[in-house]
């Protein structure tokens, strides 16, 4: 079972968001690591990567009107005691 995401994809890089009932960011070097296996977000060495990644992202997620609201509606909703 896939957690709900997204992410955008460019011929040597994938950078995905999981959100929902957690906030974790993936991203593959995907001419080294064809397999994804190894998830470099963290990796200082991919921190130009990154941000560029980041930008495409906000850049498409804008194109299509989508953005961070979206993913909050689904939240799953607290009981109020």
């Amino acid at each position: 079972m896939v957690k709900r995401h997204y992410g955008i994809r460019t011929s040597r890089y994938k950078l995905i968001h999981f959100y929902y009932d957690t906030d974790e960011w993936e991203l593959y070097d995907l001419q080294k690591d064809p397999e994804e296996l190894n998830n470099v977000y963290n990796d200082p060495a991919y921190a130009d990567v990154k941000k560029t990644m980041h930008q495409k992202l906000k850049e498409t997620r804008k194109h299509y009107k989508d953005s961070d609201e979206n993913d909050r509606k689904f939240l799953p909703r607290t009981k109020i005691r």
